[in-house]
């Protein structure tokens, strides 16, 4: 992973209908935090998907992955188009201790993916995070927002939310473990220019020297023999014979992020 989603070449599984996020609507008890770990900007949180997979997975944090001031920055492609910026949701499935042991096993996390596109008004929604991005310049710095706010107020629509796709793949980042249910949304989320800019924040390179931290993105991987999956209500250029179905269904669960794993996917 990533991989370029091309819908010419998808199996739809009317199977994969809507999801119902679980804890996703309640704001968590604390205030959230926003640490820069030298890869990407990224934020402890609380809340599970239900609807899909074939455990109960906790979230255990999200994070981006953007471009330079001149190119776009997203690791899923579709159709070969890549988005200003993507957000991952990343879960680990509840019968593990650690994100060690998660990644010994084919379903240990479950990633949840979201796209940006790019628009000429600020995402209000946004405007907590992009305020702290500002505060954590250095590697290792980490700010205590503000405000917190519901993680379903940083998604799309929840009516869009039904259109998805889903493959079984890797993390983004070394050891780039293949552990990773993969759901990618096809609805972007719209946030403005001048919002993505603040994304690329800094990192210190020798001394004192701080440079952009830009492209901090992998490249779309051979797909190889893996199947990819469309939703129910996904948009697809053709539908071949779908081959058994992968299930979205999980009881609810909150848990709060204790420690953040490095490497985020």
């Amino acid at each position: 992973s990533p991989i370029n989603i091309d819908r010419r070449r998808l199996l739809r599984d009317s199977n994969l209908g809507d999801i119902l996020f679980e804890g996703y609507d309640q704001a968590p008890p604390g205030k959230w935090r926003l640490t820069n770990d030298g890869h990407t900007g990224g934020q402890g949180c609380q809340a599970c998907p239900c609807g899909g997979l074939p455990d109960k997975y906790r979230a255990l944090q999200f994070h981006f992955h953007w471009g330079s001031l001149t190119g776009n920055g997203s690791e899923h492609t579709i159709d070969g188009h890549q988005y200003p910026m993507e957000m991952h949701i990343v879960h680990m499935n509840v019968k593990y201790k650690s994100i060690t042991e998660a990644k010994g096993h084919p379903n240990g996390l479950a990633v949840l993916s979201f796209l940006f596109k790019a628009s000429d008004t600020d995402n209000s929604n946004y405007n907590t995070i992009v305020a702290g991005l500002k505060n954590i310049s250095r590697e290792g710095d980490f700010v205590d927002l503000s405000s917190t706010f519901c993680l379903d107020n940083l998604l799309p629509d929840t009516a869009q939310l039904s259109k998805y796709y889903r493959y079984k793949g890797s993390l983004t980042t070394p050891d780039c473990s293949e552990v990773v249910i993969w759901t990618v949304f096809e609805e972007p989320i719209l946030i403005s220019q001048s919002q993505v800019r603040v994304q690329i924040i800094h990192f210190p390179a020798t001394g004192s020297t701080l440079l952009k931290m830009t492209n901090n993105f992998r490249s779309p991987q051979p797909l190889k023999n893996r199947k990819v999956y469309a939703s129910r209500d996904a948009t697809i250029s053709h539908s071949p014979k779908c081959s058994p179905s992968i299930h979205f269904l999980l009881p609810p669960l909150l848990a709060l992020l204790i420690d953040q794993f490095s490497g985020p996917s």
